[in-house]
């Protein structure tokens, strides 16, 4: 099992908001594959697959998770 969690985006950001997940939970995802997209404040990155598997989302859509967060598994 691979984790998914919000990176550090600088030293201000503490926080960031799901903005989109790209696939459905339990879809087969590929490593490298943009996987979601999450914003703060400054700035809006797509996040990539760490691993290939099954991604199983913890965080929705809308919510604000602080950096270290995990969004997501993947099995």
């Amino acid at each position: 099992m691979t984790l998914l969690p919000v990176p550090q985006l600088g030293n201000e950001i503490t926080e960031a908001e799901v903005s989109e997940w790209f696939r459905p939970d339990g879809a087969e995802v590929v490593q490298g594959e943009p996987v979601v997209s999450i914003s703060t404040t400054k700035m809006a990155i797509d996040l990539e697959a760490p691993a290939s598997g099954k991604l199983r989302i913890l965080i929705a859509e809308g919510d604000i998770a602080e950096v270290g967060t995990v969004l997501a598994r993947i099995e």
